[in-house]
């Protein structure tokens, strides 16, 4: 049997069952999303610019593993900063980013993340290549994380000195050591297991969670679960209690309005509304109506100068106004491989009535976003502001439950209310969602695509964001007509 490596060991951290089916049912494991996907790929860029750093390491190849073994026990002895370097013992392995030799005979352990905050799982990973390291006889001395400086702003050339920001997380990894070897031997026990681990029962992860076998362990929960409670944190405990349907969830454990609506709705299958509020909110609205929505890209390592890691840059804009019973679409998609927020900023001014309510869904991203363009672009500030005070958040209805449909499983996303109320959806759209979206962009612009490959992407990115301001009228025009 393979050794147990560093990703397994906090892959059965976060969840054993996914760990048994790397094990037992491998070519049953969902593929990852292309979300998840292009994050691998921005990893492989920030683990390449690290190297930078130490401009005289010895970069040993990872595969195949029996030759990166053979490699590592060459190069140590020469004392140098060494790149991927592994070591086996007691079938564990571990593979370090990134080794360093201190003083005479003690090194240091340098993981390298694409994240620019400290996770639980970094924790995992450090303690356990400390174990195995120490346990094969290598002098540790401390653990460090490379992650990137959200602060860092671009100028030209990246400097990789100013882009990452070292963490000592050597304390506490050191305190995790006595956990480590109980852990090794909970997850051996797991792989040798010929069962699937019973995780949901156990608590080893809660609902909803980004996890490929999340059908695996919680497919037995009925549709409408009492994971879906709207913004509560007894989810998990209601469950260990016996609670899984919804429905069964008793009235004395709620504890804000919504979640009472909520339940009294799962129980009766009746839509909810608080018409005088519904009607406040509609007379806010002020003609021309303009409904907005864009989509935002980013990139780990900044692309353009003026940027930071992974700051979001629009690049597309979908713009349905209503005016006196005529309704007109305007839209905006860049084209080329340089910053698109200029071009994008010039359009919406083009574009975007200088009057009229300015309605969005999710006032919280569109606003930061357009704050964002204010600070960068201080040219376009006033017209910028001026949107900002105009803006409607079509989400509050729905954030505050004036109305709630059963349909919605507890949510305010635009992706649940809007087939709740009108029975349309995303449904058989090539993107269907912002993350699929800004794959979508990025490739397009960045990618080696066939004439006729980047039409259609042009189309679909069209198409998708159209919907979503469509969407916004039909939501609007439900609210009235229910009303």
């Amino acid at each position: 049997m393979k050794p147990l490596s560093k990703s397994d060991y906090t892959t059965g951290m976060e969840c054993p069952g996914h760990l048994w089916m790397k094990y037992h049912d491998k070519e049953n494991i969902p593929p990852h999303s292309p979300g998840v996907l292009r994050r691998f790929e921005q990893g492989k860029i920030v683990g390449q610019l690290a190297k930078k750093i130490f401009l005289e390491g010895i970069d040993i190849p990872e595969k195949p593993y029996e030759e990166n073994l053979r490699k590592t026990k060459e190069f140590l002895p020469k004392r140098k900063v060494l790149f991927e370097a592994a070591l086996q013992v007691d079938n564990m392995y571990a593979r370090a980013d990134i080794l360093v030799p201190v003083g005479k005979d003690e090194w240091d352990i340098i993981e390298v993340k694409s994240s620019s905050k400290i996770k639980k799982e970094h924790h995992w990973d450090l303690s356990f290549q400390l174990y195995v390291y120490r346990k094969a006889g290598l002098k540790i001395r401390k653990c460090f994380l490379l992650l990137l400086n959200n602060q860092y702003v671009r100028d030209e050339k990246i400097d990789v000195h100013k882009l990452f920001v070292r963490e000592d997380l050597t304390e506490d990894v050191e305190e995790l050591q006595s956990e480590v070897p109980k852990n090794i031997e909970f997850l051996w026990k797991i792989i040798d297991s010929s069962t699937f681990p019973n995780t949901a029962e156990k608590n080893y992860c809660t609902i909803p969670k980004d996890c490929l076998v999340k059908g695996e362990c919680w497919g037995f929960l009925p549709e409408n679960h009492v994971f879906h409670l709207y913004n509560s944190r007894k989810s998990m405990k209601l469950f260990e209690q016996g609670i899984h349907a919804l429905k069964d969830v008793p009235d004395d454990v709620l504890s804000n309005e919504q979640q009472v609506i909520q339940l009294k709705c799962e129980k009766s299958g009746e839509v909810y509304l608080e018409k005088t509020k519904i009607t406040k909110f509609l007379d806010g609205i002020q003609e021309p109506a303009c409904h907005l929505d864009f989509e935002t890209c980013s990139f780990a390592v900044p692309e353009f100068n003026g940027t930071r890691p992974y700051q979001r840059l629009p690049f597309q804009f979908s713009l349905h106004v209503i005016d006196k019973n005529k309704k007109k679409h305007f839209e905006y998609l860049h084209d080329g491989k340089d910053d698109p927020r200029p071009s994008f900023l010039k359009a919406l001014k083009e574009m975007l009535p200088t009057k009229g309510s300015v309605v969005v869904y999710s006032q919280g991203f569109e606003g930061s976003v357009l704050k964002e363009l204010a600070r960068d672009f201080p040219e376009y500030a006033g017209r910028v502001n001026s949107v900002l005070k105009r803006i409607v958040d079509l989400r509050e209805p729905f954030k505050n439950f004036w109305y709630y449909n059963p349909t919605q499983h507890g949510s305010a996303s635009i992706k649940k209310v809007l087939p709740a109320m009108t029975g349309k959806g995303y449904e058989g759209m090539e993107i269907a969602d912002g993350e699929c979206a800004s794959i979508a962009y990025v490739d397009l612009n960045f990618g080696t695509m066939t004439a006729e490959r980047k039409a259609k992407t042009r189309r679909d990115l069209l198409q998708y964001c159209c919907l979503d301001t469509e969407a916004m009228i039909w939501i609007v025009e439900k609210l009235r007509t229910i009303n």
